[in-house]
């Protein structure tokens, strides 16, 4: 490649090529070669520290303080570590920066993010047609999204380790299930005159398969390619992506059936669409030449040595009440159509306040992301949105029974509000607590509670349904109160943070990193530098 060509792909230089000097460099340097020689993960040498995709890893032998320190290299104090330059075969200094390629691995995984999060709810919609088409019930339907959230579960170990190696092997990996699990779907929905219900689960549990690959990869990949001024958007783009597949599908696919034989129709385009999103993403660069900044080049804990670091309390405190919403939010863009169906409204009345609930949630996003960017002030923006979430749960206990399309509408917008802004806050704020802990670590935690607390949900509101007898019939105001008792009860849970004489556990380790290098103090320890 010509130097004017790499010019021209080099969007930003993060920082000079050039860092602190030390009086005895060469001792200093032969001393770290010394002690943590660079090694593969799991090769049971006993050097502290491997490289791997453009990241230093601390092995899993290491001990509490070279986590939470890193001051274990060449025995060097923190600021040193944050600030050393990555030496290479020449001693030279790395030279941070971003690649405007960077958007293009980007853009492929959300659209990834789009294209699964579409494929779960192809049949919810319209669970009725689905049910007379497949020859089931409705229950039965519901177990094609139920599957697809437990399928996450099964399959997070591997995601993890995946996301360990980059996120290039964990999206092609995404790609081909996405291709196989939509085909084999409509294998068995390629007749209009009924479906064969067996074939169809077992192409949704593949889909279901592909999710965590591309669902946990947004805060590795923002990591690997984007700055701290860029991380939280980056994250948010490609998170958000996913639920806003949902609200595609919960608005175009009962414009697409009207009666049972359509389902054969809408399977096979969603295979379709799917398909075209999937293949660029074997094309995507699997990591950038240098590192976008300092914290992309710290060494990170092995993924043995992260179960030290998920003792912190305050990692907990996000964490929960993370799956507990995300739980709820698959609950309700499942049931909509079943909570709403009741009282008189319409599959398009249930669509339309589905993707109210996402397209406004994406909007509060697309703005709150770039002011936290900038402030930081994860800590304020999660303790202003989470009470707003459970009040949202309360309140949409009555509106289905208003029987107007005003109530549940504006109460879905504010719940959607709320929760999507929470949405890439929370993730990015795990990363800088856990820091030096690989970003996919938390993220597939994070993600992987909320798919399974989102099968169970589903299955439980399933159950407290009410009987054809009760008034309306098939009611689920029982599972709304449900839902609206566990939401206000996991609100003091992060409201927690901080207190109690713990404001010290909240600093954010991995900002510190990146901008000490730049002379920045960044000592504050309430989710805000200083």
């Amino acid at each position: 490649m010509s130097r004017s060509s790499r010019k021209s792909d080099d969007e930003t230089v993060v920082s000079p090529s050039t860092t602190t000097t030390y009086n005895d460099d060469d001792a200093i340097a032969k001393k770290a070669r010394d002690e943590y020689a660079l090694n593969s993960i799991g090769t049971g040498s006993s050097g502290k520290a491997s490289r791997k995709d453009g990241h230093l890893r601390l092995a899993s032998g290491s001990t509490e303080a070279d986590l939470n320190d890193l001051a274990a290299l060449a025995g060097r104090s923190q600021e040193e570590v944050d600030n050393a330059s990555i030496e290479d075969g020449d001693r030279g200094s790395v030279v941070y920066k971003v690649y405007k390629r960077r958007w293009f691995g980007l853009v492929q995984l959300t659209l990834l993010n789009i294209i699964v999060s579409w494929d779960w709810l192809t049949f919810s919609p319209v669970s009725q047609d689905a049910a007379v088409y497949y020859n089931t019930s409705e229950s039965a339907i519901n177990w094609y999204s139920t599957g697809f959230l437990f399928s996450f579960v099964v399959i997070f170990p591997v995601t993890i380790y995946a996301l360990h190696w980059g996120p290039k092997p964990s999206i092609i990996i995404s790609a081909v299930l996405i291709l196989a699990g939509n085909w084999i779907r409509y294998a068995g929905s390629h007749s209009r005159e009924g479906g064969l219900y067996g074939v169809v689960m077992f192409g949704q549990i593949l889909t279901g398969l592909a999710q965590p690959f591309v669902l946990s990869a947004p805060t590795r990949y923002s990591d690997m390619w984007f700055t701290n001024r860029g991380r939280v958007a980056a994250t948010a783009l490609a998170s958000l992506a996913n639920p806003f597949g949902a609200a595609i599908g919960q608005l175009i696919v009962p414009f697409m059936v009207t009666d049972p034989g359509d389902v054969s129709d809408a399977v096979l385009y969603v295979a379709i669409i799917s398909s075209v999103a999937a293949l660029p993403s074997f094309f995507i660069p699997a990591a950038p030449p240098t590192p976008p900044g300092p914290s992309g080049s710290t060494p990170k804990a092995s993924l043995k040595a992260s179960l030290e670091l998920l003792r912190s309390v305050e990692i907990w405190l996000i964490l929960l009440p993370y799956a507990v919403y995300v739980g709820f939010f698959n609950s309700i863009s499942s049931l909509l159509n079943q909570i709403m169906l009741p009282y008189g409204f319409s599959s398009d009345d249930a669509g339309i306040a589905g993707a109210l609930l996402i397209v406004v949630g994406l909007v509060a996003s697309a703005v709150s992301s770039p002011i936290i960017d900038r402030t930081k002030a994860f800590l304020l923006a999660i303790k202003l949105a989470v009470p707003v979430i459970g009040l949202s749960y309360l309140a949409f206990i009555w509106m289905p029974g208003t029987r107007s399309l005003a109530g549940p509408y504006v109460v879905l917008s504010v719940l959607g509000a709320a929760s999507f802004s929470l949405v890439p806050v929370a993730l990015e704020f795990l990363c800088e607590l856990s820091y030096p802990m690989s970003p996919e670590v938390t993220s597939t935690i994070a993600w992987g509670g909320g798919q399974l607390l989102g099968g169970v949900f589903i299955v439980a509101s399933d159950a407290l349904k009410a009987g054809p007898d009760a008034d309306p019939p098939n009611n689920m105001t029982n599972a709304l109160i449900f839902t609206a008792v566990l939401a206000l009860a996991t609100v003091p849970l992060p409201l927690a943070l901080g207190l109690f004489g713990r404001g010290d556990r909240l600093v954010m380790r991995r900002v510190r990193s990146d901008e000490r290098d730049a002379g920045v103090s960044t000592d504050g320890a309430v989710g805000m530098p200083v």
